[in-house]
């Protein structure tokens, strides 16, 4: 299942390697790519939405509501 996500406060390769990690370690299997410039993260997985969102949340970004 595909998500889409806006997502406020990434600036850096850190950043993105954070919100991956953040994701990977929920659903290794999940397929993660973010776009800086857009603000977006696009996520493929099983894991629920709300899952996804409060992960990236728990690493101090604000995920825009769906």
């Amino acid at each position: 299942m595909q998500h889409l996500l806006t997502v406020s406060g990434m600036s850096c390769g850190h950043c993105e390697r954070a919100i991956t990690q953040a994701l990977l370690q929920m659903d290794p299997q999940a397929k993660v790519q973010i776009d800086r410039q857009r603000s977006s993260v696009q996520v493929d997985s099983e894991q629920p939405r709300d899952k996804l969102a409060q992960a990236i949340a728990e690493e101090g970004y604000q995920v825009a509501p769906a």
